[in-house]
């Protein structure tokens, strides 16, 4: 094994390693080009990053060259401890931001996700540190939690790597039209901090195609009337946008729809009606957190449309995205249930062990 750390090897473990990490990447790149809506363009890209630096470090090592090993080496050390304290403190960081959240948001459920996790976090690292003083039954049962939490923990970074890419994806300007995605109004008839986000990079977008020389896109507000609400979010959004300096000419309105998936699918209809023809170019704008899971009810709808995110505010983010990665993992719940199918059985198979 050292053999490949020998300088007369460098130019093998360099090319060979080299050609590995320019095939991913290449790969990666088609992959995503080709349709950035797709979780697999995480895992290709995690499996790019872990290879990228194993292969530049057994290259440095390769080298010989102790000066190169200490510094590259000792910054590599650094690195590794800061994750490392981030993760172990990671109930803590949880439990910090949902007492922000606390401060500033609705006391609902959907905002409460970081405490919970943050609870349960620091409960399951007390009963790990001290497994070894449980009766073997409950020490399985921490075992077996500790492993979904560990499966949980990979398909979340491969979701959140997706998510992040697709914040990247070149969209040009040359669209037909902007598809605002709505959200609750504030008192039933106020444009919220969030919704106005939306809006807002719509008509960035906007402005910014017609800067460019091409024509002004129409910006559709897709958004029904809530239960709670005196005025559609569609309507709403529109009076907002005019206001703000968008020509009434250039908005529809979509306010029958109820859930995203009724805003792609309504927006997409309307469009259609107007165009005659399912060929158009479009685009959707939410939330930056919000997008990637709106891009995969577009693909499943047969939809061209990708997605612009709205700037969103960093101490909001986390449980957003917990949000988010529950409702994808749903979406794709079979091949879950299969691989925590796995981890129950072999539980199971060591509870019956633990008790002969």
């Amino acid at each position: 094994m050292l053999a490949i750390f020998n300088s007369p090897n460098l130019p093998y473990v360099f090319g060979y390693g080299g050609a590995s990490v320019l095939i991913l990447l290449a790969l990666f790149l088609w992959c995503w080009l080709a349709e950035p809506r797709c979780l697999l363009n995480g895992v290709i890209f995690n499996i790019l990053f872990v290879v990228f630096w194993a292969w530049l470090g057994i290259t440095i090592i390769a080298t010989q060259n102790n000066l190169l090993i200490m510094i590259t080496g000792t910054a590599f050390v650094i690195v590794v401890l800061i994750l490392a304290l981030i993760w172990a403190s990671m109930a803590i960081l949880l439990l910090w931001n949902a007492w922000i959240v606390w401060r500033r948001e609705s006391h609902s459920l959907a905002n409460m996700l970081t405490l919970f996790l943050g609870l349960g976090l620091l409960l399951l690292t007390i009963l790990t540190i001290f497994v070894d003083r449980l009766p073997q039954p409950l020490q399985v049962l921490v075992f077996t939690v500790n492993t979904i939490l560990n499966y949980g923990t990979l398909i979340l970074f491969n979701f959140i790597t997706s998510l992040v890419l697709y914040q990247f994806y070149p969209i040009r300007y040359r669209q037909q039209y902007i598809i605002v995605l709505g959200a609750g109004l504030l008192h039933g008839d106020t444009v919220s901090p969030l919704l106005a986000a939306r809006i807002e990079r719509g008509m960035k977008f906007y402005r910014k195609q017609i800067a460019k020389g091409q024509p002004a896109p129409k910006m559709i507000f897709s958004g029904g009337q809530g239960a709670d609400e005196k005025l559609s979010e569609a309507k709403a959004m529109r009076t907002y946008a005019v206001l703000h300096g968008i020509p009434l000419e250039d908005t529809l309105l979509e306010d029958m729809s109820t859930t995203t998936q009724e805003n792609l699918r309504f927006s997409d209809a309307l469009i259609q009606k107007r165009e005659l023809t399912k060929h158009y170019r479009a685009i959707f704008v939410s939330n930056n957190y919000h997008i990637f899971r709106a891009g995969l009810f577009a693909r499943n709808a047969g939809l061209s449309a990708n997605g612009k995110g709205a700037h969103t505010s960093f101490y909001y983010l986390p449980n957003a995205v917990l949000r988010e990665f529950v409702a994808v993992t749903l979406m794709h719940k079979r091949r879950h249930m299969i691989v925590l199918g796995f981890i129950l059985l072999f539980a199971a198979a060591a509870l019956l062990v633990s008790f002969h």
